[in-house]
């Protein structure tokens, strides 16, 4: 090693080296210059200039030799440190370190899934002996998340899985004996208000919001259908604000409830709904009043259509004749679904002359619809009862017809009537105790819809589209009538 003595040297040595080098290039430059024999003023004023110019050299070049580094030798010293000794809680088996969890991806089976962790199959069979196994694992669905404690070296000690959103299964080989336990795992059940804007698009706001597929259906098909058209009444800043129950399990959302309240502002102009159950019925909508939102008839049995002739007299396409159009035609592709337009009994289904594939239902009191031209028949058998929205049939042009279409007939007492005119009874409306508990329901539904619209829409001015919060309401008072 060489010490830093020798350092201070080799640096001594350099500042003489550029002493010389400046001697010598001064005495060569004053020799050039300087006469050989009387000097005359301005070979003094030469020797003054290369004096000034040597005291220059001679003051810059020491301190540029003190700043070019010279690399000093470093010492270096090895020190020996004790590690800590290894945790082992791999091989003492310690389960909650060697857990693996695995969801399950389409197509994957239990087998494959075992052969991948590479667990014997002689272990999955010997598993596949508990009933509960076999019934929760012997079909897996796509999202499932299975569990198995694998110690380091080792053979599955523990499998796990949910049976269900509230209980987790424990599966433990002990002694080549399974031993099953159930692990309840606590839920939180809320009632929240889920309000948005229609923005750019009603689908994507009400996700953003957090309604679930069927929530925006439950709008769209069954609450708002007869009041609402979805397809061009709706505007950005029209509104809705949506009432459901959520389902929580340690951060996680597990689901959420059929709606059970809703409003949806559509320039201005408020619509509501509230789901209720009769006594021994099924879950419906009603207005704030207590009326059925459900309507006994469809006026358009067929989604997203074109009329292309009305009810009325007219032309003949194909025979060329002038007579009664006894009926409303909807234009629409060959295939597309058709739905019965109320609650019915199929009264008829198979072919009837120029009609060709025809159903007719009977409503009761005396009212019959007539769906013709079809291209096949739904799963629907004469005597069969319908209730209002089945497919019964599908767009086609059998019979005479120049075109995909439905030819769409309403009747009261064998008289063809207007299916878009025809006026019809209201639904009968909540009575009595029903109502009285109905409108326990309502009260509090709209309480929550109210707090919330004022908290987001205060002000009534227009917002940014989809602006979307969700904001969980107080727990219901006590004596609440919960339905269905």
């Amino acid at each position: 090693m060489q010490s830093h003595g020798g350092g201070s040297g080799r640096k001594q040595h350099f500042r003489e080296r550029l002493g010389v080098l400046r001697d010598t290039v001064l005495h060569r430059q004053v020799r050039q210059h300087l006469p050989q024999g009387r000097w005359t003023r301005r070979h003094w004023i030469h020797a003054s200039l290369f004096t000034s110019i040597g005291i220059m050299v001679a003051t810059i070049v020491p301190g540029f030799s003190n700043a070019i580094p010279v690399q000093q030798a470093q010492s270096h010293t090895t020190l020996t440190l004790r590690l800590p000794e290894p945790k082992l809680s791999n091989a003492d088996g310690h389960a909650s370190d060697n857990w693996q969890l695995v969801q399950v991806r389409p197509g994957q089976t239990l087998g494959s899934i075992f052969e991948e962790l590479g667990i014997p199959a002689a272990t999955m069979h010997r598993l596949l002996e508990n009933a509960g196994v076999k019934s929760a694992l012997g079909r897996l669905k796509p999202g499932m998340e299975i569990g198995f404690d694998l110690p380091a070296a080792g053979e599955l000690r523990t499998l796990r899985y949910d049976r269900d959103p509230i209980h987790r299964v424990e599966v433990a080989l002990v002694d080549g004996e399974l031993k099953e336990t159930v692990i309840a795992r606590e839920t939180t059940t809320r009632t929240v208000v889920l309000s948005g804007k229609v923005g750019r698009s009603l689908t994507r706001s009400a996700r953003k919001a957090g309604l679930t597929s069927a929530n925006i259906n439950s709008l769209t098909d069954d609450i708002f259908k007869y009041d609402i058209d979805f397809n061009s009444d709706l505007k950005p800043d029209d509104r809705f604000s949506v009432v459901v129950e959520q389902t929580w399990r340690e951060g996680e959302l597990l689901s959420t409830s059929p709606v059970e309240a809703a409003t949806f502002t559509v320039n201005g102009k408020l619509y509501s709904g509230f789901r209720y159950t009769r006594p021994g019925g099924k879950p419906e909508y009603f207005s704030a009043e207590g009326r059925p939102l459900k309507k006994s008839f469809i006026r358009m049995p067929i989604a997203y259509a074109r009329m292309s002739s009305k009810f009325g007299a007219r032309r003949h396409p194909v025979l060329g004749t002038m007579r009664m159009h006894k009926g409303v035609d909807y234009a629409a592709p060959t295939g597309t679904p058709i739905m019965a337009a109320g609650d019915a009994r199929v009264q008829f289904a198979g072919w009837q002359g120029g009609y060709g594939r025809t159903v007719v239902l009977d409503h009761g009191k005396g009212h019959t619809t007539l769906y013709a031209h079809m291209s096949r028949l739904g799963n629907i058998k004469p005597g069969q009862r319908v209730a209002q929205g089945t497919v019964i049939g599908y767009v086609g042009t059998t019979g005479l017809s120049t075109g995909p279409h439905l030819h769409y007939e309403f009747r009261i007492n064998g008289v063809h009537r207007n299916p878009l005119s025809v006026t019809m009874p209201p639904p009968e409306p909540l009575s009595g105790v029903q109502l009285a508990a109905f409108r326990t329901q309502t009260a509090n539904a709209l309480a929550r819809i109210r707090t919330v619209e004022n908290l987001i829409y205060a002000d009534l001015q227009p917002a940014t589209p989809a602006a979307q919060t969700q904001v969980a309401a107080k727990a219901a008072p006590a004596g609440k009538a919960k339905q269905g």
